[in-house]
């Protein structure tokens, strides 16, 4: 397993940060995590192209977690030679085949994909959900942000696993579903004193992390406010294990 952080940043514009997105590497199999403004530029850097992709994970709908998705769709369509040629998997919350179909309504045939490319899994918003996935098993649990707001456990077979959040405020669904798990890809928006309804800061990042036993946590999703707080000594305050402030193409080694 291999993980690459494409986009450690927000909404806002960054010519350090891309908005959120995080790649994982499992045997034959490319996972994508949201897929924010820079994610394609993020992919290619990352020596990867989207026709390799077989999964793109949706932890919400905002748009700094699913701007390129059009232009994934439209550049999977055009031009021929960079068009995926195996069929790949969207996974999100219940309600975005209802999103696909706006989107279509906006743009038409330009992002509707040859039969049988394109396959949508709808994972439950009240409650855990899980697939098997043959080399890799995904649970889901809500988180409290939106109502389609997911985060996604990975495990392989030899037990190996990551927890992406998504973007969350402190839940005790986000303890549950990072119980024990290696890494721990955690949003970290904004400094303590600097708390927003929606979002977590450093310390109460560091908090999950220490109720659910995580054996590292990497901290992303970082708002321009963050690069002049000491996000590590905020975390501190609630988790003394191994700490990755996350930055774009960083590759994170699983214990």
């Amino acid at each position: 397993m291999k993980i690459t952080i494409l986009g450690s940043g927000t909404c806002v514009p960054s010519l350090k940060r891309s908005s959120c997105s995080v790649l994982i590497e499992i045997a034959q199999n490319l996972l994508l995590f949201d897929s924010g403004a820079g994610t394609m530029k993020r992919l290619l850097e990352a020596g990867v192209t989207i026709d390799k992709l077989s999964h793109i994970f949706y932890s919400h709908l905002h748009p700094d977690h699913t701007g390129e998705l059009v232009p994934f769709l439209f550049a999977s369509k055009y031009p021929q030679t960079y068009r995926p040629r195996k069929p790949f998997t969207i996974v999100a919350a219940k309600g975005f085949t209802g999103f696909y179909e706006k989107l279509k309504l906006a743009y038409g045939e330009w992002i509707e994909l040859a039969p049988g490319l394109l396959k949508i899994l709808e994972l439950d918003t009240k409650d855990r959900d899980h697939l098997d996935c043959g080399l890799f098993d995904v649970d889901s649990l809500p988180m409290d942000h939106t109502d389609m707001s997911l985060a996604y456990r990975i495990t392989t077979p030899d037990g190996r696993s990551v927890v992406y959040s998504g973007d969350t405020d402190l839940c005790d669904n986000l303890v549950t579903l990072a119980k024990g798990v290696d890494v721990l890809i955690c949003e970290s928006a904004l400094p303590d004193d600097m708390k927003v309804p929606g979002h977590l800061t450093p310390s109460l990042a560091g908090k999950v992390a220490t109720q659910a036993g995580v054996k590292k946590l990497v901290l992303t999703h970082f708002y321009p406010e963050c690069d002049s707080a000491d996000v590590a000594k905020q975390c501190r305050k609630t988790y003394r294990g191994p700490l990755v402030l996350a930055e774009d193409l960083m590759e994170i080694a699983l214990p």
